[in-house]
């Protein structure tokens, strides 16, 4: 059985991609980018897909996994984060499927991203609950437990001091009011702190383009659970879409 599948990371500004190995977590082609269309509507960023996997050579018969900034339930995107708001709603892998002609599972985001780190990173092997966190424009966050995925957390829009903490604790929020790292690290040690009192978890998992900056902001925090850098870094989305594609497959 081959084990080759396409991974698409589809974003508010860009949509990546690669064919990846999905035994070994490597990239087997050079990652791809396209700017995602304007408006982020369904159809034109499926066409912008098709022109993106036309690209990979030999590929006519392997699976795609997309990863996306939504609440993603059998295939159906739930909500729509810097996309079009007629994702709400839409049976994304249908869609998909009719426009690349092949069979498509699409993941959240952030989902996808701690599939990559418990398969292929910094939470392989490990045992008890990891919470990943992806800290970018907002907070997305992945729970898995004994390697195992709970889909679809939400937890970056945890209430904190009467507002929707990822507001606060986002990478944005630092570029916004021109925080220092040491300030932005007070806010995100409220953030971490608050996530370990409500879910006692084994370790952090911190992604996103920040992380690799981390020894400016990490080393600041004090938790009783350990916290760690993502290893994937902007790799991860596309090596965790595939890796779930070829785990959904049908057969």
């Amino acid at each position: 059985m081959s084990k080759r599948a396409i991974g698409i990371d589809i974003g508010g500004t860009g949509i990546k991609g690669a064919l990846v190995n999905t035994k070994e977590g490597t990239l087997l082609t050079e990652r791809l980018r396209f700017e995602t269309p304007k408006g982020g509507a369904p159809q034109a960023i499926a066409e912008t897909l098709r022109q993106m996997i036309g690209s990979f050579p030999d590929t006519d018969n392997l699976s795609v996994g997309i990863c996306f900034p939504a609440v993603v339930q059998k295939g159906v995107t739930m909500s729509a984060a810097n996309v079009s708001n007629k994702w709400i709603g839409l049976d994304a892998d249908k869609l998909f499927e009719s426009e690349l002609k092949r069979e498509v599972h699409v993941i959240n985001d952030a989902d996808a991203a701690g599939l990559a780190e418990a398969r292929f990173g910094a939470a392989r092997n490990k045992k008890g609950l990891v919470i990943m966190t992806t800290l970018g424009t907002g907070i997305g966050t992945a729970l898995l437990f004994n390697g195992k995925l709970v889909p679809n957390s939400e937890l970056g829009h945890i209430q904190i001091d009467g507002v929707d903490y990822e507001s606060q604790a986002a990478f944005s929020a630092k570029e916004r009011e021109g925080l220092t790292y040491a300030q932005w690290a007070k806010r995100l040690q409220k953030y971490f702190s608050t996530l370990e009192f409500l879910l006692r978890p084994d370790l952090f998992i911190v992604g996103g383009g920040v992380s690799r900056e981390h020894e400016q902001f990490l080393p600041l925090l004090k938790l009783k659970t350990p916290i760690v850098p993502a290893e994937n870094r902007n790799s991860a989305g596309i090596l965790g879409a595939a890796f779930w594609a070829k785990k959904q497959a049908k057969k």
